[in-house]
């Protein structure tokens, strides 16, 4: 049975603060589709202390960005982005539009249509992840969408020109300095400025999160996501400094990031405790690390590698590190998860970088039921039909009649009857009413 060297806060805790969450998010949505522009600018005056007439980037200002980056920060960015654009590539030719004859004359489809405008968001106001603009934008391209919005909050009082390039690199039609609810709500709800998108995608904290929950329905969204979530899963074949590092490397996304430790070796799990200690007196972002780790670090002991697969697929994390003799094993078995990772030699940060897979994954067990974020997102598979001959409608709308009889819709069964006297038998009656006897319908 699995047992805890180490336990999180109460998941009551946890639901308290969502609450608080959920009761800011609706009021300054609200207020935002009452006042437009003027909420807008009130809200990024009030959250980011940025103010200025219109939130959208002019060329000139795209341009000093890009210009204030050296030529290896382009290049790093080009190579990061030539990966994503690479994999979505490959994704979107797994995609195909279908077109198949099922009967004699009854044709069938579907095809896969761009969703036409997308609004990205891209996190950056405690740093600038400006990774976030290529796992969206990117992407979007690549799947065809024609009018793709990107917001980024600004940072230390101005776009960060780091995002500012990504984003324009990456081939987003509208940029805004823009970040948190104001930016979600800005992009669903529109505003006088603003044109609203479609779809919303891409990362954000508790906030933003939950204002693109409270959007769903108005919007498409990509998924609901929470903190950043990373699960190690490790055996004896891998050292505590190595785990320490990768726990550490997520936790220091924000004080809320689930960190866990899974392992079958006892030592592992305390040498592994040890380390977390000794790096937190040394990693530069140690204040965040540290908080993260106190309340949301665990660290689970399992028995064996059935256990430990079980507990994983429990905890679906969005990141997980697989570590051990049996790597190929739990990808082979493993069903819950944002996004695998195996073996030492490559680890989350490569996915959040740069390796090219999308980091925009599921969290809060999301895994269960859906994956990350890619170029299918961005597309509707829509079906089609067509029937081509008489006796093929016909045949469908006998069928058809009969089966409409049977739930009492007259109306359906009259849509079909009409094409069976035009185009086939001529004496086939109207619809009986519902209250017909089941003689009466015997007939029909």
């Amino acid at each position: 049975m699995a047992r805890y060297l180490k336990t999180s806060k109460p998941a009551a805790e946890r639901q308290q603060a969502n609450r608080q969450i959920r009761d800011t998010v609706e009021h300054i949505l609200a207020d935002i589709e009452a006042r437009g522009n003027q909420a807008i600018r009130d809200l990024s005056i009030k959250f980011d202390n940025y103010d200025r007439d219109d939130y959208r980037l002019s060329n000139a200002e795209i341009d000093r960005c890009i210009n204030q980056l050296s030529r290896q920060d382009i290049r790093d960015i080009e190579f990061a982005q030539s990966q994503v654009f690479n994999f979505a590539s490959e994704q979107k030719k797994c995609l195909r539009d279908l077109e198949v004859e099922t009967r004699p004359g009854v044709i069938l489809g579907h095809k896969n249509i761009p969703i036409n405008a997308v609004g990205c968001y891209v996190p950056g106001g405690k740093y600038p992840l400006l990774a976030s603009a290529h796992m969206s934008i990117i992407t979007a391209n690549v799947a065809g969408c024609s009018r793709i919005i990107s917001c980024a909050p600004p940072f230390n009082g101005a776009p960060a020109p780091a995002i500012v390039a990504a984003q324009k690199m990456a081939g987003a039609t509208e940029i805004y300095a823009l970040g948190g609810i104001q930016a979600i709500g800005a992009m669903a709800l529109g505003t006088d400025s603003m044109a609203p998108v479609d779809m919303l995608v891409g990362p954000g904290n508790a906030f933003v999160a939950e204002a693109k929950r409270q959007l769903f329905g108005r919007v498409g969204i990509d998924l609901f996501a929470g903190p950043t979530e990373t699960l190690i899963v490790a055996d004896e074949t891998v050292d505590a400094e190595m785990c320490a590092t990768d726990l550490l490397g997520q936790a220091e996304h924000g004080v809320t990031t689930p960190a866990i430790l899974l392992t079958n070796s006892e030592a592992l799990a305390r040498e592994t405790l040890q380390e977390v200690e000794r790096l937190l007196t040394v990693l530069p972002t140690a204040d965040i690390a540290r908080q993260s780790w106190r309340d949301y670090g665990e660290v689970i002991m399992c028995d064996s590698y059935e256990e430990m697969l079980q507990e994983a697929d429990r905890i679906a994390s969005e990141h997980v590190q697989v570590m051990t003799s049996r790597d190929d094993w739990f990808l082979e078995r493993m069903t819950n998860y944002g996004a695998l990772f195996l073996g030492p030699r490559t680890n989350v940060a490569y996915g959040d970088k740069v390796i090219g897979t999308n980091h925009t994954l599921p969290t809060q067990k999301a895994a269960r039921y859906t994956g990350g974020l890619w170029v299918g997102k961005f597309m509707k598979t829509c079906t089609w039909q067509k029937v081509l001959s008489d006796e093929a409608t016909t045949e469908i709308g006998s069928y058809c009649s009969r089966l409409a009889h049977l739930e009492g819709f007259v109306g359906h069964a009259e849509q079909a009857n009409i094409r069976v006297r035009r185009y086939g038998q001529t004496d086939v009656p109207y619809a009986t009413p519902v209250s017909a006897t089941p003689e009466e319908k015997a007939d029909v």
